[in-house]
């Protein structure tokens, strides 16, 4: 059979065969012109879509942290690792910050992780720097750990402290730091002690190899160390507060001082015991939470009872926790954001003195207290004499203890002068500033009357009482 295209040739004119044969021509020209095009269209398609895909995954999750602009530590380590617990310190990258060659009074360290809801960490930050004077800055740093293994998160956090801090990291009372996934230990498929669900195990146990890193990281930084959460905030003058305490414990051995009542907020350890700390953290972190671990680590060096002292110093503020942003409004009802300053002072007094209830106790602003027993007369006495004189501004004193055992009757002196005498010492050069209201005395802009430095103060006993009495809490603040 004859194709249908020859016989249609053959019956037409040879100009019109000829234009037959070029419009079948073009016809192929264009369908391949098509069959290009779309081609091309498809695999342009394929191209953005994939470098779509791409910068999303870039966004989302960096690859590595050879972004992060710092440098490991430069410290290294002076013995070989111990067996399961790799050298701490040589394992942290520094940030932001720089390192001072002289040691400082105190470092401030804390973690932080990425929050499902609120984030308080820059908002601690304000609160340690604003509440504490130049002078005392000049004294502490701040280490922050930035824990979270999400490095868009630590990026952006980091951003936001160069921008808010750059005076504090200039000068060397900020440091931000970071610990590379690839130093932990494994963090799931862990023991399940307490029966905790594997998540909060791995929760837990994570926050113990990051305290790990960040106080052996810190242990050369300072003379002390104290731990806090990255959701508190501070009382004024917190760290003259903790030097006067340390004072006040004297020659007496301790190994963890704390100065709020809330987790691990507040402890304060000496550096020297750092490095144990972080290899005990280090070596137990899947056994419990840290906060039992850190009582295990103080009685195994021996301080038995927890010391702790009052008025805190430190407050938790975030309501909602770091872990699974669960509703936490724990508060510290013993925080005060203007606790005293008690300078350095020796306590006397004539009345005689219950069990190891002593003076000082009335003093140090701890969770004791001065007792004292009948017969308790006319003239009996309780002072305060000043290391060195100062001008004072308010003092707060509270007697008793559950409407028990409050000094009744007595006045509030200051004086100029400490005299030593055959039989003790006297507060002499008196200014009598009010007298006690239901065991309790308040008084403040003590300079506008008393503007002049004074050695002592003393509570003189003007009414015999039958009933023991608590001195419970002596308050002294400083004009600035």
């Amino acid at each position: 059979m004859r194709n249908w295209r020859n016989g249609l040739f053959y019956c037409m004119r040879p100009a019109e065969t000829s234009l037959i044969k070029d419009f079948f021509r073009m016809r192929c020209h264009m369908k391949t012109l098509v069959k290009t095009l779309v081609g091309l269209f498809i695999l342009t398609c394929l191209y953005i879509s994939m470098r779509r895909a791409q910068e999303t995954e870039q966004e989302r999750e960096p690859m590595d942290a050879a972004w992060l602009i710092g440098n490991y530590s430069s410290e290294k380590c002076s013995q070989e690792p111990q067996e399961n617990i790799p050298c701490l310190r040589s394992s942290v990258r520094v940030l932001a910050g720089d390192i001072l060659p002289q040691q400082r009074y105190l470092t401030v360290g804390l973690s932080s992780v990425k929050r499902k809801k609120e984030n308080y960490l820059l908002q601690t930050l304000h609160s340690i720097f604003n509440q504490s004077s130049e002078e005392e800055l000049s004294e502490m740093v701040v280490v922050v750990l930035l824990a979270d293994f999400d490095l868009t998160w630590v990026h952006k956090t980091l951003t936001s402290i160069n921008k808010l801090f750059p005076k504090r990291l200039i000068q060397g009372q900020l440091l931000v730091i970071h610990a590379d996934e690839e130093n932990y230990p494994p963090l799931t498929g862990l023991k399940r002690n307490f029966n905790d669900a594997p998540d909060r195990v791995t929760f837990r146990s994570k926050q113990n190899v990051d305290y790990a890193f960040l106080v052996d990281f810190s242990a050369r930084l300072s003379k002390y160390y104290i731990m806090l959460e990255d959701d508190v905030s501070c009382s004024k003058g917190f760290l003259s507060s903790i030097r006067g305490h340390i004072h006040s414990k004297g020659s007496s051995p301790w190994v963890t001082l704390e100065f709020s009542k809330l987790g691990y907020i507040g402890k304060l350890y000496h550096s020297k015991d750092l490095h144990r700390l972080a290899h005990f953290l280090f070596l137990f972190y899947q056994e419990m939470p840290c906060d039992f671990l850190l009582s295990h680590f103080r009685t195994l060096l021996m301080q038995d009872k927890v010391i702790r002292f009052r008025p805190s110093l430190f407050q938790h503020m975030g309501t909602y926790s770091s872990f699974q942003g669960i509703h936490n409004r724990l508060k510290d009802d013993d925080f005060h954001d203007n606790p005293g300053d008690n300078p350095p002072a020796t306590v006397y007094t004539d009345i005689e003195v219950f069990g190891n209830h002593n003076p000082d106790k009335a003093y140090s602003q701890g969770a004791n207290y001065f007792w004292g027993k009948t017969p308790i007369n006319v003239g009996n006495f309780f002072f305060v004499a000043f290391e060195k004189p100062y001008i004072l501004s308010s003092i707060v004193i509270q007697t008793g203890q559950d409407g028990t055992d409050i000094l009744q009757s007595a006045d509030v002196e200051l004086g100029e002068t400490v005299v030593k005498r055959t039989n003790g010492v006297e507060c002499t050069e008196i200014h009598k500033l009010g007298i006690l209201n239901k065991g309790y005395f308040e008084i403040h802009n003590i300079h506008q009357t008393v503007n002049r430095s004074v050695l002592c103060l003393k509570m003189r006993v003007t009414a015999s009482q039958s009933n023991w009495v608590i001195i419970r809490n002596i308050q002294v603040w400083l004009k600035k």
